[in-house]
């Protein structure tokens, strides 16, 4: 079939195999090109399909030679109808690491239930014995508690007051402003329970309580602080309190790994282009700034160089990891570097529809989006007949 983006708001409906990917190449060809890591040798990466998951499987497999098990909820392919992007990603990862001799095994199916949980502890037991590394990047926007049987959804919302400010349609650049009402004290409890640790917690709890943490095993989850511009609906409104909670939560999982003398760390991540983050009022027009100020001085990262960077130069340097205050690896310190904040604050006064295009980076922001479901790669013929049929090799 022919393949080509069809819109839904700021959902892509379908996704394009052969981008996939070229994106899972481009990433295995950066990892590679900046030498080995001496890091964790079994992998298990939770929330693997895209995005900082996506990532973080690439870098632990063609960085540091690593087995690697990943877990993600992805749909796949129908005739006539594509799969989801992650599903795609992680066909293609698949096939680069078997290709180049490496173990890689998925498991497709909703991560917060106890029956992935025991899929993932078996496989474990059948082919690796124990993981020395687990990366926790999930990013669901609903849960089903596994001990309840309530169904969460988690809410994008300030906290207090309504939110107003300026937000951009990256479509069309057309920048407005935007309300949001304040959340309810239910809208702050349901996000903590999808988005916050507890089910990071419940993993390290199955994984240890059924033998298969190394000594010395280290768990990482993925954060995000943001600046002053985006506090009110970001860190200080429903999402901050879920990360506050994730945060938290990693000095619980050291004590418990205390005994194994494994540790828990939270790397607080640059803010990028994800299917989440387009969703979010003030974010796209944020991330057009700082894409812009980043790239002109020289300091722009993506998924893949934000964790060849967590991994070469906080986990795995052979020495102690470096933390902020608050026990937290932050791989954001470039994007929170004084003069970059001071450049984007000094922009977002003058953006408007007008001038954004020639101030900001909306082009870089659209591509970038894009390429998540495997789009607007110079290198794929985006007319040619493609099979939609994509099988991931170890999902039978």
């Amino acid at each position: 079939m022919i393949i080509e983006p069809r819109m839904r708001g700021f959902i892509c409906l379908t996704a394009h195999p052969e981008g996939a990917a070229q994106n899972v190449k481009q990433q295995i060809a950066y990892v590679k090109s900046k030498g080995e890591i001496n890091g964790a040798k079994k992998v298990l990466v939770i929330g693997a399909s895209t995005g900082f998951g996506l990532s973080s499987r690439i870098t632990s497999a063609f960085g540091s030679n690593a087995a690697t098990i990943g877990v993600f909820f992805e749909k796949p392919a129908s005739e006539g109808k594509t799969a989801s992007p992650g599903w795609y990603n992680s066909a293609a990862f698949e096939k680069e690491a078997h290709a180049a001799g490496l173990y890689a095994k998925s498991i497709n199916g909703d991560a917060f239930s106890k029956e992935v949980k025991q899929e993932v502890i078996d496989l474990i037991k059948a082919d690796l014995g124990q993981v020395d590394l687990i990366v926790y990047s999930l990013a669901s926007p609903v849960r089903m508690h596994p001990e309840t049987g309530v169904l969460h959804r988690s809410a994008l919302k300030p906290i207090g007051q309504t939110f107003s400010n300026k937000t951009v349609d990256f479509h069309t650049g057309k920048v407005s402003e935007v309300s949001i009402a304040p959340a309810v004290e239910e809208d702050i409890e349901n996000t903590v329970t999808v988005m916050g640790g507890e089910d990071w917690a419940m993993w390290i709890d199955a994984l240890k309580a059924a033998g298969v943490l190394a000594d010395g095993a280290l768990t990482v989850a993925y954060s995000y602080i943001g600046p002053s511009l985006t506090e009110a609906v970001y860190r200080k409104g429903t999402i901050g309190r879920a990360k506050d909670h994730l945060e938290a939560t990693a000095f619980e999982i050291t004590d418990k790994l205390k005994d194994i003398h494994g540790k828990a760390y939270v790397s607080v991540n640059k803010a990028l282009v994800t299917q989440a983050s387009s969703a979010i009022p003030v974010i796209p027009l944020y991330i057009s700034l700082l894409y812009k100020t980043m790239k002109e001085m020289g300091l722009h990262e993506g998924t893949i160089e934000q964790i060849q960077r967590l991994y070469a130069e906080r986990l795995y340097t052979g020495g102690d990891v470096p933390l902020d205050d608050k026990g937290r690896i932050r791989i954001d310190d470039w994007e929170m570097r004084d003069d970059v904040q001071a450049k984007v604050a000094e922009l977002w006064k003058e953006a408007d529809t007008d001038n954004l295009a020639q101030i900001g980076d909306l082009e870089g922001y659209r591509k970038d989006f894009y390429n998540l479901f495997g789009f607007d790669y110079s290198n794929v013929d985006y007319k040619a007949d493609t099979n939609e049929m994509v099988n991931v090799e170890s999902i039978k």
